[in-house]
């Protein structure tokens, strides 16, 4: 009997079918102009968008082709908005051989599946310790492989809890101390507000489920460096039904708001800054530029803590999101992409993107900076750093696009989770992984 392949093998069989036409085979390489070699750079939406003024990764590729002083010119092109189209698109490129991909502004949560795949073209040895160094270790976490560096810290994110400082005090709520998500929960009904969270069926949604599970001391997947066949889930343990419990609890509260099934990061950031006020908020640390930005007449009665804990005791694991940057292995010029990407994360530049955007940065030493720490007053800039080191990222798998997928589909609608939920999901993962069921 003929062996079974791996998922997409491990990405590619699956968009092989999409580009078998040659249509984005037909890209091309790398342009010059003018006999200087042209780098193509994916970003992801950011808080500077397509405007190279406006501190986001546009103008870092300004700056950078700046610096670069003729050795190459840096243009970019503007991934989707969703991580998991972000995914789409730049696995079918992978997948047909585009050598346009010099470089990537990479979801962790697919940064695996990419390398597993073949898709990157190797950190050069020399580099290896420039790219770690002044890290957080999160970031750095994210960016290997089997203990292999494969791409390159760009900014790193961590959710935190945003609340309204009166909203706290009118349910007797001490800030001052770790909060679990049942102290939440009963605070937002004692106070008559929300709890502002991401449980749309999207990538946001499986954030949530992982830090839920992480904090309680458990794993999704329990070997993520493990084939198809012997991967590990751990969903159905107290873990898994200490995370379906807060989840169902918000949700059949009320207190995650009128719309929770449909709630991203925009939508949940929307409750807490409109005219009924939400009293609580697990989101990025942008929020504090959006809110500064909208001119709330509140923004003096914000407050930030560590995230919630999913169970009393145990202290919480916020979840890591941010960007990391990769270099296609068709890329013409892969050693002047990772040139670049030395460029594109130097300090100056992470303080710049800091700044400018509110994602926060992967090097250390920028938390400090005076710049930075004006930009995130009051003890967030150091909170930020904190959650970082705490910080769990999402399964480091080759898998984890398709279970990520499954684990939204099990656990939707929120207000249907129960006890039963985890059990059904990592059923559902590994039926999908071993060809048993279809997402």
């Amino acid at each position: 009997m003929q062996r079974r392949k791996s998922p997409r093998s491990v990405a590619g069989a699956a968009v092989l079918a999409l580009v078998a036409s040659g249509a984005l085979a037909a890209c091309g390489g790398s342009s010059s102009a003018a006999g200087t070699p042209t780098l193509t750079w994916y970003i992801n939406p950011d808080g500077g968008g397509s405007d190279p003024t406006k501190g986001g990764q546009a103008q870092i590729a300004l700056e950078c082709t700046k610096a670069a002083q003729g050795r190459y010119r840096i243009n970019f092109q503007q991934l989707p908005n969703s991580a998991s189209d972000q995914r789409t698109q730049l696995l079918r490129r992978l997948a047909a051989g585009d050598s346009n991909m010099d470089l990537m502004s990479v979801d962790p949560a697919f940064n695996t599946e990419f390398a597993a795949a073949g898709y990157y073209a190797p950190v050069p040895q020399k580099m290896v310790k420039q790219f770690t160094q002044d890290r957080v270790q999160s970031s750095i976490d994210a960016s290997k492989y089997k203990g292999k560096l494969i791409s390159v810290p760009f900014w790193a994110n961590t959710q935190v809890l945003w609340y309204r400082k009166s909203v706290a005090k009118q349910a007797g709520l001490d800030m001052t101390k770790p909060v679990t998500w049942d102290q939440l929960i009963a605070a937002a009904q004692k106070s008559k507000t929300d709890i502002g969270v991401q449980a749309a069926l999207y990538e946001g949604y499986s954030v949530w489920i992982n830090a839920l599970i992480e904090g309680a001391g458990g794993h999704i997947v329990k070997n993520p460096n493990a084939t198809y066949e012997s991967i590990q889930l751990g969903l159905d343990s107290p873990a898994g039904k200490a995370a379906a419990a807060v989840i169902a609890k918000v949700a059949k509260t009320g207190t995650g708001g009128p719309a929770v099934g449909s709630s991203q990061e925009t939508q949940s950031l929307n409750l807490f800054q409109g005219k009924k006020t939400s009293g609580f908020l697990v989101n990025w640390p942008y929020v504090y530029a959006a809110l500064k930005s909208a001119k709330v007449p509140w923004l003096d009665d914000v407050g930030w803590t560590m995230y919630p804990r999913t169970v009393d005791g145990k202290p919480s694991t916020p979840p890591f999101g941010g960007i990391e940057i990769a270099v296609g292995k068709d890329s013409n010029h892969p050693d002047l992409a990772y040139d670049a990407a030395s460029c594109i994360t130097n300090e100056e530049h992470q303080v710049l993107y800091m700044v400018s955007t509110g994602n926060p940065a992967s090097r250390k030493q920028a938390f400090s900076d005076p710049k930075v720490t004006k930009a995130f007053p009051g003890g967030l800039a150091a909170l930020i750093r904190d959650s970082l080191d705490k910080a769990a990222t999402r399964p480091l798998s080759p898998y984890w696009g398709d279970m990520s997928t499954a684990l939204q589909q099990r656990f939707s609608p929120p207000d249907a989770v129960g006890p039963n939920t985890p059990a059904a999901a990592q059923k559902f993962i590994l039926d999908v992984l071993n060809g048993k069921a279809l997402l």
